[in-house]
């Protein structure tokens, strides 16, 4: 599997009910440094964004994905934007792995609702 395809399926499952659910797995997924700036233009940091997802009400149907765009910035950063639609919500979203072993981690990411 190449890294793109790879951090695809990485973004993706932070997406399922079954990971979201654990704090300590969604950790797991993100770097030391972590930071997100929320739809809400709320900042996060690692502890902060997976305690509040394993708190968050399970979604009424799994969110799709799509447009999926990945640069290569570095030999270690990837920057990757896709759009997200859940229930009749779309946003817009960015996110920056790291590409360390064994997987690559999570540095930053941001959504953006699309209005309307």
């Amino acid at each position: 599997m190449d890294r793109h395809a790879l951090i695809q399926s990485l973004e993706v499952e932070l997406h399922r009910p079954d990971v979201r659910r654990d704090a300590a797995l969604v950790r797991s997924y993100l770097h030391e440094d972590f930071a997100e700036i929320g739809r809400s233009g709320r900042f996060w940091t690692a502890d902060d964004i997976a305690a509040s997802i394993a708190a968050s009400p399970e979604r009424s149907e799994p969110p799709v994905a799509d447009e999926w765009r990945f640069v290569d910035l570095s030999e270690t950063l990837v920057l990757v934007t896709y759009r997200l639609r859940l229930d009749a919500r779309t946003s817009r979203h960015s996110s920056l792995w790291e590409v360390v072993a064994p997987r690559p981690l999570l540095r930053f990411h941001q959504g953006t609702v699309v209005p309307g």
